[in-house]
């Protein structure tokens, strides 16, 4: 197993990418410390998870929070071998229709939350640590109305460059994996209902070379490769897990001629 005996932290690790990371570590060996705010799924996701886990209530954006439960954490699984500031949020923030606060709840949840959960951290971390951050392909693909949202994710790459070149001394490795569209709760905002759900996935779907939405458990696998040794050797670099979307989006089935 590819995590035997070590231990991860993943913030926002009660759904979506961050609960199926935790199914992923658990699996793989490891004991695993999940961090949310929503107390509800935080117990479904312990009692999913199992003694491998630590289910923790705190606020990404609320650094005192994010202190204490960092802090239990490390007292009750010891130093942190994989670290993956998972929480983020989606805000539609259209020029000319954007309130300041909203624009700002998303750099702040998104971008400064991430580098001051990996600071808080850090005196847990243990020399030759992993660090995973979050990306999107949104960050590197314009997709109107989601300014701020592109924006934080731009900074999370930029950042992720320089936290590798500031924590090589000690071994820390910093990544990012760069999701494309995958199948989360982010965007129950935008489907309402399990009809809508379908007719969006369909619609997301056209776009990508290989016609389909990621899983989360296929993104965790990312995830994992990052933060186990098999990628020992890899530092500030980004692994971009979208079907095809940013790589060959010319591939995607929109684009192709009918053979009629």
């Amino acid at each position: 197993m590819r995590l035997q005996g070590k231990t991860a932290v993943i913030t926002g690790g009660n759904s979506g990418i961050g609960l199926a990371t935790a199914r992923l570590f658990v699996a793989e060996g490891a004991r695993v410390a999940i961090i949310g705010r929503n107390q509800q799924t935080l117990d479904a996701a312990a009692k999913e998870l199992g003694k491998g886990a630590v289910a923790l209530n705190a606020d990404v954006s609320d650094y005192v929070a994010m202190e204490k439960a960092l802090g239990e954490a490390h007292g009750r699984l010891g130093g942190f071998d994989v670290l993956f500031p998972n929480a983020g949020i989606g805000r539609n923030t259209p020029v000319g229709g954007t309130e300041v606060q909203v624009f700002e709840e998303v750099l702040r949840t998104n971008l400064t939350a991430v580098f001051f959960t990996v600071q808080r951290a850090l005196p847990y971390l243990k020399d030759g640590a992993s660090i995973v951050l979050n990306g999107s392909v949104v960050g590197v693909s314009g997709s109107a109305t989601y300014s701020a949202y592109a924006a934080s994710k731009a900074g999370v790459r930029a950042m992720a460059r320089s936290l590798a070149a500031e924590l090589s001394p000690r071994g820390i490795r910093v990544n990012v994996v760069v999701p494309g569209g995958t199948r989360t709760p982010i965007w129950s905002r935008h489907a309402a209902t399990e009809q809508a759900m379908t007719a969006l996935e369909q619609r997301l779907s056209t776009q990508i070379p290989l016609g389909r939405l990621a899983e989360p458990s296929e993104i965790a696998k990312a995830v994992l490769f990052l933060a186990s040794d098999d990628s020992a050797y890899v530092q500030g670099t980004e692994l971009v897990v979208d079907g095809g979307a940013t790589g060959a989006p010319f591939g995607a089935p929109i684009y192709r001629l009918s053979s009629k």
